[in-house]
């Protein structure tokens, strides 16, 4: 772990909220024998219910939160993906509907809307499945203040339906599901949990297991031959080498398959294929966390009060979703997915002698798409299911041979 940078002081709020998590935490090391596991730990610390970081009511997104995402950059994102959400709901027999994991402020949801209204192309029903109910409440006042005509094709859901005909959006959802971390050793696999302190207890600290028997060993060894060395012999040793394994995407993909009957999932997120993201070099592996807009490596600052991701593995989620029955439609960066459903169109369109709205938004997109930006981190991964035709966000540009 590197030393934490200079972080902006928390509040007395964000103080006391952290206290609660923590003590949520140590009950649940006590009752647990003293350690558990990182994933167990990622998921008190952003989903206990009205504790974790989702679920709290502090700013998240946007410039007073601690991150920015892509539909909070520029309505252009939306208006893109909207030309995609066409095609999708026209190939579901000219109908179904939309459903949105983790709709953040609700921003995604309404530029989204509102293009596919000007196209003449509304879906029967947006559906949103929001965890937090602080956000769920933020974006119904968004729709309230700019589009409350559009309030009555919105569904907010607490679980997935039982079925689903349409359109399966997720943006950024994957880097925030709970990840495993693991330790290839030259002793072994060793499973990297969450202890407290001692004798103090005031502080948590790392703390290694053997890793055993089950889903996890089994993932963990099918990578060991990838990571041992720059050359990639088996027999090579391993000092030390950190990564993470989301077995939470994997479940997610079967609950996505196993509700689906026709139409198609696209999510969009940053990350890597398998080759790349357990390179030899990246040894310590892609976990992140964001503290009002600064990056850093320590999950124990602040438990509740700051986000804990990591990078997604769209190897390990292309072989999730093609096993419970998915068909992979395409994986492409994220700006080879926006201009090909017309992102670059959609700008041509406003007038560039509106310089205060022209040259904000050619800005914006310069974001989305510039390879030092967002436009080759994060990619598009696409599924489907009683669909046949190519998706028009994967026409060019398609990587899935890195998968």
């Amino acid at each position: 772990m590197q030393p934490l940078p200079p972080l902006p002081v928390p509040s007395e709020a964000a103080l006391q909220h952290s206290r609660a998590v923590k003590e949520l935490i140590d009950a649940e090391l006590t009752v647990a024998g003293g350690w558990i596991s990182f994933a167990h730990y990622m998921k008190l610390a952003l989903y206990a219910p009205g504790l974790g970081y989702y679920s709290g009511g502090a700013a998240k997104f946007g410039q007073e939160g601690d991150f920015v995402t892509a539909p909070e950059i520029s309505p252009l994102f939306g208006r893109a993906v909207a030309r995609q959400a066409v095609q999708v709901l026209e190939l579901a027999d000219g109908g179904g509907d939309i459903l949105e994991f983790g709709a953040g402020t609700g921003k995604l949801a309404l530029d989204l809307l509102l293009e596919l209204e000007r196209l003449g192309r509304l879906p029967r029903l947006y559906f949103i499945l929001e965890v937090s109910a602080e956000l769920q409440q933020r974006q119904r006042q968004l729709f309230e203040r700019y589009a409350p005509h559009l309030l009555l094709r919105v569904v907010w859901l607490k679980r997935l339906p039982a079925k689903f005909n349409g359109l399966i959006l997720a943006n950024e959802v994957l880097d925030a599901m709970p990840v495993h971390l693991v330790a290839w050793r030259n002793a072994g696999l060793f499973e990297r949990g969450v202890t407290s302190s001692v004798p103090s207890g005031d502080e948590f600290r790392w703390s290694e297991r053997p890793l055993g028997e089950g889903e996890l060993f089994e993932a963990a060894r099918e990578l060991t031959p990838r990571i041992a060395s720059g050359n990639g012999n088996i027999g090579d040793d391993v000092d030390e080498y950190v990564s993470e394994i989301s077995l939470a995407t994997r479940g997610f993909m079967a609950s996505l398959a196993n509700i689906l009957e026709r139409g198609a999932i696209v999510l969009i997120d940053y990350g890597f294929g398998r080759g790349e993201y357990y390179h030899p070099q990246r040894s310590h592996g892609t976990l992140m966390c964001h503290y009002r807009h600064h990056a850093h490596d320590n999950p124990f600052y602040l438990p509740g009060s700051q986000d804990i991701t990591s990078h997604v593995d769209f190897s390990a989620i292309a072989e999730a979703g093609t096993n419970a029955g998915l068909d992979l439609l395409g994986y492409t960066t994220q700006a080879y997915f926006l201009i090909n459903c017309g992102v670059t169109e959609i700008l041509a369109r406003m007038p560039a002698e509106n310089v205060k709205e022209y040259l904000p938004a050619a800005n914006q997109l310069q974001k989305l798409v510039s390879p030092a930006e967002m436009g080759e981190l994060f990619k598009a991964i696409a599924f489907g299911k009683n669909i046949s035709q190519p998706l028009f966000g994967f026409t060019r540009g398609d990587k899935s041979r890195l998968l």
